[in-house]
């Protein structure tokens, strides 16, 4: 019953699934359904001659989740559809329907899926078809259903090791138990400099319980992040400003990085920033400063929060994105993707790329972030920028790390410099 309520909330509100607080057996049906939105609709209108009612969809693409991809027995995935049909109230006869349609695909399997390529890679991945277009003409047809096939993965795990607190073997060593038996050692392939991939067959909930996270020791975080920061080339005792910073993870791992440099961390959202601070306070980092900020603004209208022009010596800039690169992570994400939502957010990016880096020094180093490798929102506004902000050039090629290594979420980093 829980996951068909957050299941309805997403589809009538948008809200995010992983924010709901499911147990782990419901989070795994409601992600996978939300994962799998558009195969399962697909599915039941091969068994309807009628569409049913949102509530009634809802119910049988989770009958049919449990089925066709969760280790369910058939009789049990029935029944319980058709017990959700009758304590839901949808009225007489839902219950019998949910029977019926989901014995009709017991008997006949899955559907055959359409021919023509675009539309089969859309309906098998649950990708809209005007994605899975766009993909084909950036990066051509294979690479497209490539990465069609990654956004029902589930993503790795990783913790983050917060260094000042305590060492990789250490923690290994403590989590053991929870972390299973391939990754006691620090030189094993589930370990990445300061990062320890969760085994796939660790459960993270205990994880997220133990003492160890409770004091601090750890955060979740994919490397990629790591990448990104790289970028910076961070140096002892320098100003930066993390101007799109919620929530928080990058601020973190630069202060753990090295405890003399002076962050501030901002989010133009008082309520994200408020959660900053207890990340930061769960890990005991008192080298970031948090403040309520409108990036878009020019550093002069921000000045009541001490951003003057060239201030920093370093601006990490995140921006909000389409997050095309971590769909596997948000799935609800590539349903809200449209040619015109991409285009919206370049403008935005773009312009806070602009506003943000008034506050850079001259000689210092700003990274423009995406979770999206789209170039509309990556290259493309890095090219503008450029062309129309002479006294600022690319420092190096860009970074995709996703691209290299398909455990990093998908990630676009730019460093950019303000010339002398």
């Amino acid at each position: 019953m829980d996951a068909y309520r957050v299941l309805l909330l997403w589809q009538k509100e948008g809200t995010f699934i992983k924010e709901s607080g499911l147990s782990p057996f419901s989070m795994e049906l409601a992600l996978g359904v939300c994962r799998r939105h558009l195969y399962l609709q697909y599915f039941i209108k091969s068994l309807t001659k009628k569409k049913p009612s949102l509530e009634v969809c809802t119910i049988l693409e989770m009958g049919l989740f449990q089925m066709f991809f969760m280790e369910v027995p058939d009789y049990a995935a029935i029944s319980a559809s058709v017990e959700l049909a009758k304590s839901a109230n949808l009225g007489a006869g839902i219950a019998s329907l949910v029977n019926g349609v989901l014995r009709s695909a017991r008997r006949q399997g899955e559907p055959a899926l359409p021919p023509q390529r675009v539309r089969r890679v859309a309906v098998e991945n649950s990708v809209p078809e005007s994605l899975v277009r766009r993909w084909f003409d950036i990066y051509g047809a294979d690479r497209a259903e490539a990465l069609a096939k990654a956004t029902l993965e589930r993503p790795s795990e990783w913790l983050r090791v917060n260094l000042q607190k305590t060492t990789v073997d250490a923690l290994i060593k403590k989590l053991s138990l929870t972390l299973k038996s391939e990754i006691r050692n620090p030189n094993s392939e589930l370990v990445y400099d300061r990062y320890i991939q969760v085994p796939e067959d660790a459960k993270l909930k205990p994880i997220l319980e133990s003492e160890s996270f409770a004091n601090g020791e750890f955060s979740l975080q994919n490397p990629a992040a790591y990448e990104v920061v790289k970028l910076l080339d961070l140096k002892p005792s320098q100003k930066v400003w993390d101007a799109c910073a919620a929530p928080g993870g990058k601020s973190a791992l630069m202060a753990e990085m090295d405890p003399t440099l002076d962050i501030l961390a901002s989010d133009v959202s008082e309520f994200r920033v408020e959660k900053m601070q207890d990340l930061l306070d769960r890990l005991g980092l008192v080298n970031v400063r948090l403040e309520c900020i409108d990036a878009l603004l020019s550093p002069r209208s921000n000045s009541e929060f001490r951003i003057p022009n060239s201030e920093f010596d370093r601006i990490l800039l995140d921006v909000p994105c389409s997050n095309m690169g971590v769909i596997a992570r948000r799935p609800e994400s590539k349903y809200r993707i449209t040619p015109e939502s991409v285009k919206e957010l370049a403008e935005l990016q773009f312009k806070l790329l602009a506003s943000a880096s008034q506050a850079l020094k001259v000689g210092g180093i700003l990274v423009y972030a995406t979770c999206s490798p789209d170039p509309m929102e990556t290259t493309q506004v890095v090219n503008r920028f450029v062309k129309e902000h002479p006294d600022f050039e690319k420092s190096g090629e860009p970074v995709y790390p996703g691209a290299d290594d398909s455990r990093f979420d998908g990630f676009f980093a730019q460093a950019l410099g303000r010339k002398r």
